[in-house]
């Protein structure tokens, strides 16, 4: 599977590594051990839809760029849609 970085151009699937959903995590920052918050961060890291087709997923170029990207992919084919960087605010480190 080829990932074309905005950056780097067309890359070998074996550079970069998956980050998951491509959804924003829930922000636990200001009482990180509440029970609610613990369940809802434990829920967006652990339990996942994967679906058949079309799905948005966060790769991280490690081998190149360093840059999180923002993938469309068919989860049956593995055909890449679309590609492009995270924004400011997606990615929790």
């Amino acid at each position: 599977m080829l990932i074309t970085c905005p950056y780097c151009g067309p890359r070998d699937l074996a550079e970069f590594f998956v980050g998951g959903e491509a959804e924003t995590r829930p922000d636990v920052a200001g009482a990180p051990d509440d029970a609610a918050n613990v369940a809802a961060f434990a829920e967006a890291v652990y339990l996942r839809d994967n679906p058949a087709g079309p799905h948005r997923e966060r790769w991280f170029h490690a081998a190149g760029c360093q840059s999180w990207l923002t993938l469309e992919r068919d989860t049956t084919t593995h055909e890449v849609h679309a590609v492009e960087l995270a924004r400011p605010g997606e990615i929790s480190a």
